[in-house]
């Protein structure tokens, strides 16, 4: 069973960039789709981008041109590049695994980015 451990949250400036990290247990070839939500107080967890097995990505509109996500198999690690950050990027960001033999979507615990001048 896939665990996934993100790290890399933090604080920054707005403007500024960040990049967050999920390093997966298993060969992420054997993953569908890796991604990445976040969930901001009072708010319901959003997707934010994902990535396919074959390569296909997939953003948010209020990310597009800003967020990269990526993956490095080597090293089982799913990337979430951050750049120009704003304060509505505030949340707990979340990786997420999902492949059809799975019983359900394996989430990590998350990760804290905070944006704030």
């Amino acid at each position: 069973q896939v665990q996934l451990v993100e790290s890399g949250g933090g604080l920054v400036q707005p403007g500024g960039s960040l990049t967050l990290s999920c390093a997966a247990s298993i060969n992420i070839l054997y993953i569908n789709s890796l991604g990445w939500y976040r969930q901001a107080p009072g708010n319901e967890r959003e997707l934010v981008a994902t990535v396919s097995s074959g390569g296909r990505k997939n953003y948010a509109d209020s990310v597009k041109g800003r967020f990269t996500v990526s993956r490095d198999n080597a090293k089982n690690t799913v990337y979430l590049q951050m750049n120009n950050l704003t304060p509505e990027d505030t949340a707990v960001y979340y990786c997420r695994a999902y492949s059809p033999q799975m019983d359900a979507p394996r989430w990590g615990q998350g990760t804290q980015v905070t944006v704030s001048a």
